[in-house]
């Protein structure tokens, strides 16, 4: 596993923690599963991933993200959430977790472990495989974060701010392989 990644996916994962605590009026933050899913509305085999990061997206310690990418817009039907930087975002994880490119749909949990996604049960599975069982403890108090003492990794650590819509959005799509599917 990449200290980088490491790093990014702690300060990612710190960051969620707080957000939902500052959305929950809680004092304290629990420990938290970050669950991205990297998907397209050209992506055929992306639906049933999508559903199971929703039957996911309520369980107590994840935060579930889905972050649509740009590589299938080529095809002729431009993805409407797609950003090249939620592309960016997923070519970073593919070295790390031993990957020669992107693909779609892809579930990473945690920043060091994906799976595909598609399958009932994937996900869930991967939360588990993969639960924190520590870190640094997170605060939330006067508008102000506090950091306590805990595990982190050493050397330097990017901070990623995402900010997400919580729930689920729907949209049409109107072109492509899911023509008709929302």
């Amino acid at each position: 596993m990449s200290p980088v990644i490491s790093s990014r996916v702690l300060a990612l994962s710190g960051l969620a923690a707080l957000a939902l605590a500052a959305s929950l009026g809680a004092a304290a933050a629990q420990p938290l599963s970050v669950v991205e899913l990297f998907t397209s509305q050209g992506c055929s085999s992306c639906p049933p991933a999508n559903a199971n990061l929703i039957k996911v997206k309520d369980r107590p310690g994840v935060l579930a993200l889905s972050f649509n990418v740009t590589y299938w817009d080529y095809l002729g039907w431009k993805d409407t959430f797609g950003k090249q930087e939620f592309t960016q975002r997923q070519v970073s994880y593919e070295p790390p977790l031993g990957h020669d490119g992107p693909f779609t749909p892809q579930v990473v949990v945690n920043g060091h472990a994906d799976v595909v996604g598609a399958a009932p049960g994937e996900i869930e599975h991967l939360i588990t495989a993969t639960a924190k069982t520590g870190g640094p403890s997170l605060s939330l108090d006067g508008g102000k974060v506090a950091i306590g003492a805990g595990a982190a990794p050493g050397g330097k650590a990017d901070v990623w701010l995402v900010r997400y819509t919580k729930g689920v959005v729907e949209v049409p799509v109107a072109r492509g392989e899911n023509t008709g599917r929302t």
